[in-house]
């Protein structure tokens, strides 16, 4: 890796348990390879808390927390405060990962949306960005975002087409790219990478998820970052080396907090 190439990981679950027997060794490979700052992302209470807990341990780790479509059974009836008094640690840097998740359906749509908005008013509230997760329903999400959100943000994971790309970017939204992007068969999001502006790209593993090609079906991890930039550069016919301030920069936009601590 060159040493000049510096990329931050925006999505990923390091306190997860594919993590608990090689953490640390995970931590230490994303350094070496140039990945020098990693936002973990809560998707529920206790992992919200183990997100912090990351971040007051590694100085390179910061935090998003929030509760994620999947995860809205069990909440206490004081969560949103919950959140709210996680959300003033100085590491965490956005509400998240928040959104609408159809393909589980874990929760009605009601519930979910609810849960969604209250999210946003509160990331509203703070100035903080939000993190989006939005499965099968694109459409109901941006329709959310158009009435209710009140600051930047990203979309996480970023799957749509050109249109769904083009009603997110015009709501002022970043577009994440994960693994995916580097899969032969993924043409429309390959146009996507193609035609979005260049100030609103980032670029996230979600270890230990989508792992990239071509390590494609294995336990993903935040050194295999660089398989997602050198896709992404590729697609906009640029080298990694070329695209990396830009993404550097893209990304303290997205993340004020974060740009602060860096500088």
């Amino acid at each position: 890796m060159n040493a000049a190439i510096r990329l931050i990981d925006t999505h990923l679950h390091l306190a997860s348990v594919q993590f608990d027997d090689d953490r640390g060794d995970a931590i230490a490979r994303a350094l070496d390879a140039g990945v020098v700052a990693l936002i973990e992302i809560g998707y529920d209470l206790a992992s919200s808390h183990a997100a912090i807990a990351l971040a007051n341990a590694h100085p390179a780790i910061f935090a998003v927390v929030g509760i994620q479509p999947n995860h809205l059974h069990d909440l206490p009836s004081d969560w949103i405060e919950q959140v709210r008094a996680l959300a003033a640690h100085p590491k965490v840097v956005a509400i998240g990962e928040i959104g609408l998740d159809y393909y589980w359906m874990k929760s009605p749509p009601s519930e979910q949306e609810a849960a969604f908005r209250a999210q946003l008013a509160l990331a509203g509230e703070l100035g903080l960005p939000v993190v989006i997760h939005s499965r099968d329903a694109m459409a109901e999400t941006i329709a959310v975002l158009r009435d209710a959100a009140r600051g930047p943000g990203v979309m996480h994971s970023f799957s749509g087409d050109w249109p769904a790309a083009q009603a997110c970017l015009d709501l002022g939204f970043y577009l994440s790219f994960s693994g995916p992007i580097t899969f032969p068969k993924s043409a429309a999001l390959h146009e996507v990478a193609r035609q979005a502006p260049a100030d609103r790209i980032l670029i996230e593993t979600d270890s230990p998820y989508l792992s990239p090609h071509p390590h494609r079906g294995q336990r993903n991890e935040p050194s295999r970052l660089v398989y997602i930039g050198q896709k992404l550069a590729e697609l906009r016919r640029q080298s990694l080396a070329e695209l990396a301030p830009q993404l550097w920069q893209n990304t303290c936009r997205a993340f004020p907090r974060l740009a602060a601590a860096l500088d």
